[in-house]
């Protein structure tokens, strides 16, 4: 079996250009019982930071304006690299526009904390991490290794955060679409046990797939799980009305989405 990770295991790789900020970042993180810390001030020393360092328990930290590049752009590169992509990402922020936090959201980001921020919030976020790196063990891996999943997302980081998280599940059968409208064609030759759907993509959203399946479907019972960092909470009710089996906000704690798809598959 394996071992569970706690805080104190965790290898913590803070970006925080602000040297007053950074020593009160970590003081913070001593508290909340992270012994192993290491502060650069740039993404290329994250990044060089990364390529040396063991990504078993590795947690990046970021402010998202860095000097060299924003945050946004580091978990991009992150993401990017088959060797990093699927190390987890916190962002340290005083920034809430929608547009400039999107890409984060979509990159499997592990918490956005929004400053002011206090131990507890960031312990939290901690906690998140720990348990996305670890692997689960209260779900039933023979009954999920027969699970076909359509997995639905215009974002390919997205896509990618989300597919490695359903084959630590020990979820093997998983068919892709970068939106509503391809989903729609794949259903329709294709049978599948669980669909799990972003909300705002081109062409066909997570809502109109929604209610497409719904309505016109052959398989107008299947399980929909709508992952979505959308905050319109109008649009929202509307997809509940449409029939989605659960909701789940971007950035998502792993634990959350583990505990959500075996709700959606025992109802």
């Amino acid at each position: 079996m394996a071992l569970t990770l706690t805080l104190v295991d965790l290898s913590v790789l803070l970006v925080e250009p602000s040297t007053m900020q950074g020593n009160l970042v970590t003081r913070m993180l001593q508290q909340a019982g992270v012994a192993k810390i290491k502060l650069v001030d740039t993404a290329a020393a994250a990044m060089e930071a990364m390529k040396t360092s063991n990504k078993h328990a590795l947690l990046v930290i970021s402010s998202l304006y860095l000097p060299d590049m924003p945050g946004t752009e580091l978990v991009a590169q992150m993401r990017a690299d088959l060797d990093l992509e699927a190390v987890p990402f916190i962002l340290i922020s005083s920034e809430t526009r929608p547009q400039v936090l999107e890409p984060v959201r979509q990159s499997g980001a592990c918490s956005i904390i929004t400053k002011p921020f206090n131990v507890e919030q960031l312990s939290r976020a901690l906690y998140a991490a720990a348990d996305y790196l670890n692997p689960p063990e209260d779900v039933d891996v023979a009954e999920l290794e027969s699970l076909r999943v359509l997995l639905v997302d215009d974002s390919k980081m997205s896509r990618r955060h989300l597919h490695r998280l359903l084959e630590e599940l020990g979820i093997e059968r998983i068919t892709e679409a970068a939106d509503g409208k391809e989903a729609i064609g794949l259903l329709q030759e294709t049978m599948v046990d669980l669909v799990i759907t972003d909300y705002n993509m081109p062409e066909l959203d997570g809502r109109q797939l929604t209610e497409y399946i719904r309505t016109q479907s052959w398989q107008n019972a299947v399980p929909i799980l709508m992952v979505t960092s959308e905050q319109n909470q109008g649009r929202l009710a509307a997809v509940e009305r449409a029939g989605v089996s659960a909701v789940c906000n971007k950035p998502f704690e792993a634990g959350s989405i583990r505990k959500l798809i075996v709700e959606a598959l025992t109802r």
